[in-house]
Order: structure tokens, then sequence, then C-alpha cells
């Protein structure tokens, strides 16, 4: 029985690791007080008698191995070195650390939502705005040059008449009315067409009314053509719209999403100005005469507004000079 616990007593303790397997046991070092970290290892007692380490059998079953590993070497070396700093620490560093993490997620959290708020952002409204800035400048250029041609033909009309020493003829005049190359004043009336208010909220903001996402309903060029034609066979002798007079070489068109009159842009609102029998025209295109016209306009949120006037005045229209047409005998 003693021999046996002898040979107990002389078991190995676990299984041996290869050397080129064995874990490296080194400091981890986690910040710079690490450093100044002492050794924490036991010393052995001067009196203490040394015993000889017992060597342990060789085992080439990794299964064993792992059991070995998991009952006497549970706890990562690593881990075991970073639990050595027990020095305790100032509460103004913790609280320092606390407020410079925080001030680092403040900064995280803003620099994002500016990432997310320029990603969400739409480039084209501003590359549209400034070219709509710069169209609207070049058509207040064309309007000034277009105002200064129509100064000096009528000065020119002025002078050849005196030289000439002619009487005024009235079936020029006439004539030049109706074509519109001449300033005309009369009684009249003004009908007024503007876009619903929700396309309008819509184009301040920069994009085009139809890019919306609810597809709204705005005028377009054969709203006004409608109400140009009702005009016209009602007895208008002279239109214009937005102070741009129609004449023989005028036409009402879209340009991509600008409605032109001739080579000039109008905006909304637009405003249709005639000259004739006021309560003729007012009645031609009132909603009791164009129901269906008005429904389908009522429908989309547009509504035209009529108002006579007992004189209006109307500028002349644009003509280009004639150089190919010659009069034929």
């Amino acid at each position: 029985m003693a021999d046996a616990l002898h040979e107990a007593s002389k078991a190995p303790d676990s299984i041996p690791v290869p050397k080129e397997t064995a874990p490296v046991r080194t400091r981890a070092v986690f910040s710079a007080s690490a450093s100044s970290l002492g050794a924490h290892h036991a010393a052995s007692a001067p009196d203490m008698p040394i015993t000889p380490r017992r060597r342990r059998p060789q085992l080439e079953d990794d299964s064993l191995r792992l059991i070995d590993d998991l009952t006497n070497r549970p706890m990562d070396p690593m881990f075991i070195d970073s639990r050595l700093d027990k020095r305790p620490k100032s509460a103004l560093h913790i609280w320092l650390t606390r407020v410079i993490v925080f001030i680092i997620c403040i900064a995280v959290g803003f620099s994002g939502s500016i990432i997310v708020q320029i990603l969400h952002t739409d480039p084209r409204k501003e590359i549209r705005s400034s070219l709509a800035k710069e169209l609207t400048q070049q058509t207040k250029h064309l309007n000034t040059l277009n105002s200064d041609v129509s100064s000096l033909r009528v000065k020119v009309e002025n002078q050849s008449k005196k030289l000439a020493n002619t009487t005024k003829d009235s079936t020029l005049t006439y004539d030049e009315m109706a074509n519109g190359t001449i300033p005309v004043t009369g009684p009249g009336i003004t009908l007024t067409i503007a876009n619903p208010i929700a396309a309008n909220s819509d184009t301040n903001s920069g994009s085009l009314p139809r890019e919306s996402s609810s597809n709204i309903r705005v005028v377009t060029d054969a709203d006004l053509q409608v109400f140009i034609q009702i005009l016209w066979q009602a007895g208008a002798e002279a239109i214009a719209i937005n102070g741009y007079r129609l004449g023989v070489q005028t036409s009402v068109r879209t340009a991509g999403q600008t409605i032109l009159v001739g080579v000039n842009q109008v905006q909304n609102p637009y405003k249709i100005q005639a000259i004739g029998d006021r309560n003729a025209l007012a009645a031609a295109v009132g909603e009791s005469s164009q129901q269906s016209l008005y429904a389908t306009l009522k429908a989309a949120g547009i509504y035209p507004q009529i108002s006579t006037s007992k004189s209006i005045t109307l500028e002349a229209a644009n003509s280009s000079d004639i150089s190919y047409a010659e009069r034929a005998d």
C-alpha cells in the first residue's frame, strides 16, 4: 500500500506541451502605466528545499492535450498580466477619461450627420439656380436691346415722315396696329392664370414641377394658346402676355421647362391683356362659356381670374428686319 502511494506521488501534474507549441508568456502592455509594474512572481525562500522537476509523459493525443490545457492553464497569460496593475486611480483621471470619450462621441456623431446631410442634398438645384439667374440676366439684357431697337425705329419713322412731308395714312396706321408694330391703347380685359401653390413651392426650392413626386400639373403653353385663340375669335384687336405684344412673327411655345413669347421668357403668374369690347371678351373667356376648360383647370388647382379695364396700353411687338421679301406689284 505504501509503495502504491509513493508511486502515485511521483505521477506528473499535467501532460507536457511541446516546445514548438508552448504559449509565449510575455507581459502585455496596454498603457503607459504597465512600464512601471514590478515583478509579481513568487520568489523561493532560502531554506526551501529544491525539489527536482518531475517529467511528464509525452502523449501525442490532441484531445488529451486540449483537456490538459483547459484543466491546468485555463487563463490566458496576457489576461493574467493585465490584472497585475492594481494601483488605485484618482477620480480626476476617471472623469477626465469619460469627458474625452464623450467629446469624441459627440464629434463623430456631428460629423456623421453632416456627411449624411451632404449626401441627401441635390447638387442639381444649385446648378439649376445659377443657370436660372444667368438666363434672367440675359433676358433683361435682351429686353433692353429690344426696347432700344423699338425706340430707334420710331425715331427713324418720325424723321422719315418729316423729310418726306407726307400726311398720315389711315390704312398704314390700321395695318401697323393690326400687325402689332406700334403701341396701342384702349379698353379691354386682363386674364391672370397661375400655377398651383404646390408647384410654386417646388419651383422656389430649386426643383422642377415635372420632377416632383406628386406630378403636379402646371400652366403650359397650350393653355395660353387656347385662351389666345378664344380672345382672337371674340374680336380682340391686340393681345399681350406679361407685357410682350403678340405680332405677326410672335409665337407662344415651350423651350424645356420655360414658356416663351417670341424669344422672351415669361414667368408664373401669366397675365394676358387684350384690347377690344371688354364685355364680349370677358364673356368669351368666362367660366359660363368655357365650362369644360375651367373644370379641367380647377381639377389641377388652377383658377383663372378676369378683370375689365377702361384703358389698357400695350407696347409694340418685336419684329425682325425684312431683307429678302419685296412688295409685289
